[in-house]
């Protein structure tokens, strides 16, 4: 951390002390995440940004999976409602409140994108998600990813209502493909996020336990499929009529994630508990072609 206490020192980024900074870029490397290094593309001010909000979205989504109870974690997510809300009238009491207010107004982001994202994280806090109807199904899409990208593209650059766009297609493009790599994973948490329609018109118990080995989960999965490359292609033409460097990191996240759509269908949901995954040069080279694209 010394060294970037001292580059910091010369140069504040979004006006915040070096602590701060170093204590919210610490909730993107505790997370494991890859998120870290693919923000490296941005410069300083966009990328502790981007910290920022990332930090927001790990620390409801901790509200959201802990083993408590669903009431505490409603409250506790409350508390972060409202917490927001103090940002945006200029009070913050911690690090992590103070690198997040200065992100807010250097990039004018807007209070209800966050409460959308609690939102969502309190669909999740009030019981397991099990078979919702298909518009639930959008629903929890739009909070948990789109609303994160509405919040992203503006950090990035682009505040455009083809930027917005962007967010809208994309974010359901990652989310639906993380709901079909991650079928069996969230069987074992008492999770499905699969649609109930779906789901009965392939004759498949809109259970749990009883999607993992459905023989017709293939199915259900290829129109999944579907519907997530729809959400891709649109989100590329969206991301024509926005700003090209402003969308760099979207490039790189919808390839990446392209491709481990593509390596799940080839893979198929016929072993739904093996989890897909690209190797790390795979992914360097997806993200060199989306960057020059």
């Amino acid at each position: 951390m010394g060294f970037l206490r001292a580059r910091h020192d010369e140069a504040p980024v979004l006006g915040c002390d070096p602590a701060d900074l170093a204590e919210v870029e610490q909730i993107v490397v505790r997370s494991g995440t890859s998120f870290g290094k693919g923000m490296r593309i941005l410069p300083p001010e966009r990328r502790y940004g981007m910290y920022a909000v990332y930090a927001f979205c790990r620390l409801v989504d901790d509200v959201a999976d802990d083993e408590g109870e669903p009431d505490d974690k409603c409250r506790r997510l409350e508390d972060w409602r409202a917490r927001i809300a103090r940002l945006y009238a200029g009070e913050a009491c911690d690090g992590i409140d103070r690198v997040l207010m200065a992100t807010i107004r250097r990039f004018d982001l807007r209070q209800q994108d966050f409460n959308d994202v609690i939102d969502g994280m309190e669909m999740d806090a009030r019981g397991p998600v099990v078979a919702p109807d298909e518009a639930t199904f959008d629903l929890y899409c739009d909070r948990v990813a789109s609303a994160v990208g509405r919040l992203s593209v503006r950090v990035f650059g682009d505040a455009s209502t083809h930027a917005d766009l962007v967010a809208y297609h994309l974010g359901r493009a990652l989310q639906i493909t993380n709901i079909l790599r991650d079928v069996a994973e969230d069987a074992r948490l008492g999770r499905l996020y699969l649609p109930r329609e779906l789901l009965e018109r392939f004759g498949i118990t809109p259970e749990p336990a009883a999607v993992v080995h459905a023989p017709r989960l293939e199915q259900v999965g290829r129109i999944l499929a579907g519907r997530a490359h729809d959400h891709f292609r649109a989100a590329g033409r969206a991301m024509r009529l926005c700003d090209r460097t402003a969308m760099r990191p979207a490039r790189v996240m919808g390839a990446t994630y392209a491709a481990i759509l593509a390596a799940q269908e080839r893979q198929g949901w016929g072993t739904p508990e093996k989890r897909v995954s690209l190797s790390r040069p795979r992914k360097v080279l997806v993200a060199l072609r989306a960057l020059v694209a």
